[in-house]
């Protein structure tokens, strides 16, 4: 079970870093039109769809990063949670 622990914390752990890379991307203005950028951006807004809008401010900056931060934490809790739950 320890292989199945460790995969599930590599999963949960990818998925936040690809948020965290889409915040900075977006906070300090990469373009666009680079298709690393447009991968990025494409799969940060398919990860955070269910979070995006859950709170509204005015402040961009603030607004990004709470619509892909906050997936980005819940989805390393669930995956440390799971990963103990099968660790057990």
């Amino acid at each position: 079970m320890r292989g199945m622990n460790s995969a599930i914390r590599a999963v949960a752990h990818i998925v936040a870093g690809i948020l965290v890379i889409w915040i900075f991307m977006d906070l300090l203005g990469a373009s666009r039109g680079n298709t690393l950028v447009t991968w990025f951006h494409s799969a940060a807004d398919w990860l955070a769809d269910w979070s995006r809008g859950l709170f509204t401010v005015s402040d961009h900056a603030l607004q990004v990063v709470l619509d892909y931060g906050i997936p980005a934490v819940v989805y390393v809790v669930i995956g440390n949670l799971a990963a103990r739950r099968a660790a057990n």
